[in-house]
């Protein structure tokens, strides 16, 4: 094709797009460009984008701290801001350790530790079958292990005691605000990864409720949650007896509960 026919071609599907309500049209139409092999492809591309499919999903990967990681149908969409909490986790891990992820989706966070920390021990949970096929695809070549189920259901009973950092971006959406997040989001994302009950506080409390079980001594509950919910969610994990201090980063909203189990 030549620069004349890419550069109309391009100025086409941002036109698409914009209509389409996509706000960052420009750099999402270099995107799926680069993705298609044929014209064909391109305008199949373009019309699933068009028609409300999280981009990450038509293009089958989203970017997570400068890696690549495959998102499927069905899958929630790893958030730039949950970068901040695997950027605490790498700070925060130690070689060797034992790295749990709950209510995993596409496992991102796990697998963004597993290739900063040498030899950790990658387990990744979640629920959805959708989720536990892609999780394993993104942990397949870092030697994590995913295990299908709920919370901490399906972890072996050997962990108990043992995890160094226990990680969850559960769902902290209280249930009535559902209704207003993105049609990509509400619409194309389980409900089950974005549903934190009335005040979104649910699966937090589930999480913080076993964690001290399953967490080796002095070792740390790393738990996302909004600006607004971050006391709240910080009591929910002290009322377990975990030590809590809240960390925030400004520049992508990111807010992340860090809980310390007793030494001993």
């Amino acid at each position: 094709m030549s620069v004349e026919g890419e550069s109309r071609l391009l100025t086409d599907i941002i036109t698409e797009l914009r209509a389409a309500g996509c706000v960052f049209a420009e750099d999402e139409a270099e995107l799926l460009l680069a993705a298609a092999d044929t014209r064909a492809e391109l305008a199949e591309l373009t019309r699933r984008r068009v028609d409300g499919l999280p981009l990450e999903v038509v293009l089958g990967w989203a970017e997570f701290l400068g890696n690549r990681v495959v998102v499927e149908p069905g899958v929630f969409v790893p958030r730039r801001r949950s970068e901040f909490l695997a950027e605490q986790a790498i700070s925060l891990a130690s070689p060797g350790a034992v790295v749990v992820e709950l209510c995993c989706g596409s496992a991102a966070i796990a697998a963004a530790v597993a290739r900063a920390v040498k030899r950790i021990e990658p387990h990744a949970c979640d629920i959805d079958p959708n989720c536990v096929r892609c999780a394993r695809r993104n942990l397949a070549d870092l030697g994590g292990t995913v295990h299908r189920g709920d919370l901490y259901e399906p972890l072996p009973g050997e962990l108990r005691g043992r995890v160094e950092l226990l990680l969850a971006n559960a769902p902290y959406v209280p249930t009535d605000e559902i209704a207003s997040m993105p049609p990509e989001a509400r619409e194309h994302e389980p409900p089950v990864a974005l549903d934190g009950g009335a005040d979104g506080l649910d699966v937090h409390r589930a999480v913080a409720a076993e964690a001290p079980e399953w967490l080796s001594p002095g070792g740390r509950l790393l738990l996302e949650t909004s600006g607004r919910q971050a006391e709240r969610s910080a009591a929910v994990c002290a009322e377990h007896g975990l030590a809590t201090r809240v960390a925030r980063c400004e520049e992508t909203d990111a807010t992340v509960i860090i809980a310390t189990a007793p030494e001993s």
